[in-house]
């Protein structure tokens, strides 16, 4: 029976996942869940034998359930292949004593591609199997790296069209020039003068505008995202969280059956809320520890009970995690109070006084955090001791573990999730591993991180610099709407 999808928020309308794909969000501002959280129907040590196309197909299948297995099979095929420069896609890394899941072997160089080379698919397949006709509208908002990732998967994809919002000060140079670089006759990126959070918002409120949404349809358009909002973003990544603790197993740093933790640089809330879906569904996770940079409203949270956006908001050197309102945490409070109500009140009490009040009852969720000098402090740790780099974002959660250690004295083997390749942030990673490059061109950076990590510089960021500009725009961050319907109006 194919598993159905509900709003958070009280919408009692139940949808399949492939209608829940095609929406993006529910007409009442609310994210889609399953109406049940589905336990794996194979046995766990199956794992240990499948690669990771195969072990996708199984999780998937489960939470994507009204996909055929030709359908479903088809979308993984097509996005797992020769897109990403091992055919491991994950590979766990060991160095300084740690464990590293390194998920930025795609195109743009960050996890975001796992889930963002297999959504043009499924959404292409879910909106023929729905009769969809009009042409699809991605709108995303990006911290950085979803917004490549996005345009990457949906350039010159047939029936759609894909816009994608980044905070203009708010994004690293090279994560900038990705997104301004991108070629593609059905793509638009646009800066704007506000942060992350204005831009996610303007989105959201984008989508539930029904005038608008039905001015549009009249025009043959309609809306969906690309951001973990969306299920068909999130869903795949629950897969990683199985293959690198079937990694654990095969390298004999866990036997089969141990418990381990996972450690996630957080700022969104989906990249760590996969891995509770992952735990929920049968994997044996003690911890998933939540590391927070400067930017700690997910840190408080945990540790208080109260999420509080009223604070500075912060622009820091891990800029992916720059973000005050995290999105999929509505999805974990629905999941934890198991009540609608209650997560509707909750987002109206964050719209309205920018704070509300929640205990998460949950002793496997830890919250740590770990500011810049901890983190820089990381990096240059870590390399000393082995020669491995981490980018910006993989450091906060590498110091954040430490604090988590040292605090709980937990000897449990642990995953840390490590985010996007140190190229991308290379002016940050040199600066940490040594003084000297303090104040060095970002781009200049990439060629010296190349000769301090003997590392080949990856194709995707090779030469960026130089490659030409396509999109100009800069907006005010309350012009967003404005701007959406005029280009569609000339599209």
């Amino acid at each position: 029976m194919a598993i159905k999808f509900k709003s958070t928020r009280g919408d009692k309308t139940l949808i399949t996942a492939s209608q829940a794909i095609v929406k993006g969000i529910s007409d009442d501002g609310g994210l889609y869940v399953p109406c049940f959280i589905p336990k794996i129907d194979f046995k766990l040590e199956k794992i240990l034998e499948m690669s990771y196309k195969e072990l996708a197909y199984e999780v998937l299948k489960l939470i994507i359930s009204d996909f055929s297995e030709e359908e479903l099979k088809y979308c993984i095929d097509n996005a797992y292949d020769k897109k990403f420069d091992t055919d491991l896609i994950a590979p766990l890394k060991e160095a300084a004593g740690e464990y590293f899941l390194e998920l930025f072997h795609g195109k743009t160089l960050a996890f975001k591609d796992i889930a963002l080379s297999i959504l043009p698919y499924l959404l292409k397949t879910a909106a023929r199997k729905n009769g969809v006709s009009e042409e699809i509208v991605i709108l995303t908002a990006t911290s950085g790296d979803t917004g490549k990732a996005a345009l990457e998967g949906f350039a010159d994809v047939e029936g759609t069209k894909i816009i994608v919002f980044f905070p203009e000060k708010g994004v690293s140079p090279v994560q900038k020039m990705q997104m301004v670089t991108q070629t593609g006759n059905n793509t638009c990126v646009v800066g704007i003068k506000g942060n992350f959070d204005d831009a996610q918002t303007a989105v959201k409120q984008i989508f539930t505008d029904k005038s608008l949404n039905l001015e549009l349809k009249d025009k043959g358009y309609v809306f969906s995202s690309a951001n973990s909002i969306n299920i068909g973003r999130l869903a795949p990544q629950i897969v990683y969280y199985f293959y690198a603790y079937a990694q654990m197993v095969k390298n004999n740093s866990i036997n089969f059956g141990d418990k381990i933790n996972f450690t996630v640089p957080t700022g969104n809330f989906g990249d760590i809320l996969a891995g509770y879906y992952a735990k929920e569904m049968g994997l044996p996770v003690d911890k998933l520890i939540c590391a927070s940079n400067d930017n700690k409203v997910l840190y408080d949270f945990f540790k208080t009970g109260t999420y509080n956006t009223n604070r500075e908001f912060l622009v820091t050197a891990s800029p992916s995690m720059d973000i005050l309102i995290s999105s999929n945490l509505e999805r974990l409070l629905y999941h934890i109070s198991g009540n609608s109500e209650t997560t509707k009140n909750l987002m109206d009490d964050l719209a309205k006084n920018k704070k509300y009040k929640f205990t998460v009852s949950e002793s496997y969720i830890v919250g740590e955090y770990a500011a810049e000098a901890e983190s820089f402090d990381g990096i240059k740790e870590v390399y000393e001791k082995s020669g491995y780099v981490m980018d910006t974002h993989t450091a906060v959660a590498y110091a954040s573990y430490k604090k988590y250690k040292k605090e709980f004295n937990d000897n449990t083997k642990n995953v840390i999730i490590s985010t996007a390749s140190p190229y991308k942030f290379a002016k940050d990673v040199c600066r940490a591993i040594d003084l000297k490059y303090d104040g060095i061109d970002p781009f200049e950076a990439i060629g010296i991180l190349s000769g301090i990590w003997k590392e080949k510089i990856p194709a995707p960021i090779d030469g960026i610099n130089s490659r030409a500009i396509s999109h100009k725009n800069v907006i005010e961050k309350d012009d967003i709407k404005n701007f959406i319907k005029d280009y569609l109006e000339h599209a």
